[in-house]
């Protein structure tokens, strides 16, 4: 918390920005007892800290519903999260251990025949796809739309910000539209004939900043790839520098495991080039914040906001220097795996922060319960309108942490629990860490490194927690 309240008070200082007038009202003026609609919006790579950037989805999801501030990639990678996502499953369930390319990842992997949106479509619902899919969606041929869809409008050109091609089910179209933009375009299109319907609508606006992509710009650092930027918000963070935390470039880093342990210092230069890369992540979140905006204007002209369930969230975070780790996700650290998680609408309280610990694996659940449809697998998140209401309710849950064999950016092959206070990882060769969030958030003691009696006992039970949800299912993964 305080590093997100020491962005934003640096973000306002940042006056070639000019927001906009939010056009849309604060109270609702009418009540629609069918179905909700469900928007799920996306981004890829975003931290929790990123919001910063988004003072429009802050207020028009987060002040008109509820802030989740300590949700979590379980598995900090972008396919097996986003395979959670449409399951509510671990990724031991749904089988997504990876990005692909290694025989257990991407979308090659993945069993599209029972997820969210075949059971929405099923349930009366009108589904509706746009924007990136799971990796390597494209490379598969015959190309085809999984089972589902009714509307698919997907990138197949490898999720660059110059030349885009969508596949609609039938062919390829080329845009040379700065791409979230167009995914904002394909969106609200998608949202406006949705809504124009007789059903219920459910649309997957998903969107690629601010994962790093071409085309190159004459300010990118050499050897460290950043995002492509809009040119109106071109060096709209510029000057603002890396994290304002200790574990950026950390000093001692000789009690963590061996990957992180024998890593050099940053340097000037590895410093100027992060920092710029944080820059350039947060000035293309720009656009998709004027996204989000022009979205929830679509519905707010419908007349379907007040029965609208919007979700605003990301499929993980991402590593900009902290324990002198350059770039990168999968590893289980604060910066890759908490995610901004936002949302708004029936059941949902207005303008409340909850601190319970919640995962990717509670959106499928939560979506499921709102809609009143039947989930076609045996869901091992839970809805997350219980601890909206009551921050009471998980504030004891335990989060099972994965990795697989696909490598991103640092150690990989872990397993592990976190709770609201504690995180406890354990990786394949045996090497340990355990953290104090209440007292060490930055995650810089590794109380596993040299543990006295009390916290050698505490360590032993988080390893416990650990092994039963290694292969939990359904309800025996509600670890408390």
């Amino acid at each position: 918390m305080a590093l997100l309240a020491a962005l934003l008070a640096a973000a306002t200082t940042f006056t070639v920005i000019t927001w906009d007038d939010i056009p849309l009202r604060t109270t609702p003026d009418h009540t629609n007892a069918g179905p909700p609609n469900i928007l799920l919006i996306t981004s890829d790579d975003q931290r929790a800290d990123d919001m910063v950037a988004m003072r429009r989805t802050r207020e028009l999801i987060g002040q008109r519903g509820t802030t989740f501030d300590r949700a979590y990639a379980t598995f900090p990678l972008c396919c097996p999260s986003r395979a959670s996502m449409l399951t509510g499953q671990y990724a031991h369930n749904h089988g997504v251990l990876g990005n692909g390319d290694n025989g257990v990842g991407g979308y090659r992997e993945f069993d599209n025949s029972s997820t969210l949106a075949t059971w929405l479509e099923d349930a009366g619902y009108r589904t509706s796809f746009v924007g990136k899919y799971l990796n390597g969606y494209g490379a598969v041929q015959p190309r085809t739309v999984p089972v589902g869809w009714a509307e698919w409008q997907t990138s197949v050109a490898g999720g660059n910000y110059q030349r885009t091609r969508i596949f609609d089910g039938e062919s390829v179209a080329e845009y040379d539209d700065y791409q979230t933009d167009l995914y904002a375009e394909l969106a609200g299109d998608a949202l406006e004939r949705g809504l124009a319907g007789s059903q219920p609508l459910f649309l997957w606006a998903s969107f690629f900043a601010p994962h790093s992509g071409t085309p190159s710009e004459s300010d990118d650092p050499g050897g460290i790839q950043t995002p492509a930027v809009a040119d109106r918000h071109r060096d709209a963070f510029d000057g603002l520098g890396l994290p304002d935390n200790p574990s950026v470039d950390e000093a001692d880093v000789s009690d963590k495991p061996a990957d992180i342990a024998t890593r050099e210092r940053l340097g000037p230069a590895t410093e100027r080039g992060l920092a710029e890369l944080r820059e350039q992540r947060l000035e293309s979140l720009l656009a998709l914040d004027e996204a989000v905006q022009r979205l929830l204007g679509v519905l707010e002209s419908s007349g379907e906001w007040d029965n609208t369930l919007v979700v605003f969230t990301s499929d993980n975070g991402y590593m900009i220097g902290e324990h002198r780790i350059q770039g990168g996700k999968l590893v289980p650290y604060e910066p890759s795996a908490r995610v901004p998680l936002l949302v708004s609408g029936p059941g949902f309280p207005r303008g409340v922060v909850r601190e319970q610990p919640v995962g990717l694996i509670d959106l499928a659940p939560t979506l499921v319960e709102a809609s009143g449809v039947s989930a076609g697998l045996s869901m091992d998140g839970v809805s997350l309108q219980g601890p909206a209401g009551d921050p009471d309710v998980g504030a004891e849950r335990t989060l099972l942490l994965e990795s697989g064999p696909d490598a991103v950016g640092g150690p990989i092959r872990y397993g592990g629990a976190r709770t609201g206070r504690y995180v406890y990882v354990e990786y394949v060769d045996g090497e340990q860490e355990f953290y104090d969030l209440r007292a060490d958030p930055y995650q810089l003691e590794n109380l596993a490194a040299d543990p006295d009696q009390e916290t050698a006992a505490l360590i032993e039970q988080y390893a416990d927690r650990a092994r039963r949800l290694a292969g939990c299912s359904g309800s025996d993964c509600s670890l408390s």
